[in-house]
């Protein structure tokens, strides 16, 4: 055999073992939940997931789809348990505070990629890499003494 050169059945088994597995959601029957805090501008979220119960979203004790109508803010919610697969799998409970309805929602995503990481550590690598895990650092700028807004500087005139 020719080294350097691999055969398909080795290149099939490097494959395999490299690919993500899946993660067996129907093994956590623990009356345990995982808590994680979420933030975004001034908006925080304490979110828990919880492994028994029914499979729904409560914000701040309403369902997610009445307290975020708009269809876009709904998704960006559902989007850290769609891209783990782990859609309708468990029952999430956020408490909100602060900011608008859009960091509202981003603090949400925040929250559940942040609780999912806590219940495994392999979805850390997948999370990170679509940019879940970090925390957006931008907030309002504060206003300064002597301007109208933070930069905005009163009209200047001649005469």
């Amino acid at each position: 055999m020719v080294e350097g050169k691999k055969t398909t059945e080795e290149v099939t088994e490097i494959t395999e073992a490299t690919e993500e597995k899946e993660f067996n959601f129907d093994d956590l029957k623990t009356d345990r939940y995982f808590e994680a805090i979420g933030k975004r501008k001034t908006a925080v979220a304490n979110v828990r997931l919880y492994t028994q119960g029914d499979k729904t979203i409560l914000v701040n004790d309403k369902d997610y789809k009445e307290y975020f109508p708009v269809l876009e803010l709904q998704q960006i919610i559902e989007s850290a348990l769609e891209k783990m697969n782990a859609v309708g799998k468990f029952r999430i409970s956020v408490k909100l505070n602060g900011g608008g309805f859009h960091a509202q929602a981003e603090a949400v995503r925040h929250g559940i990629s942040r609780a999912l990481v806590k219940l495994d550590p392999e979805f850390r690598k997948k999370l990170r890499r679509i940019g879940y895990l970090t925390r957006d650092p931008r907030k309002r700028e504060r206003k300064k003494f002597g301007l109208k807004r933070a930069r905005k500087a009163p009209q200047w005139a001649k005469r």
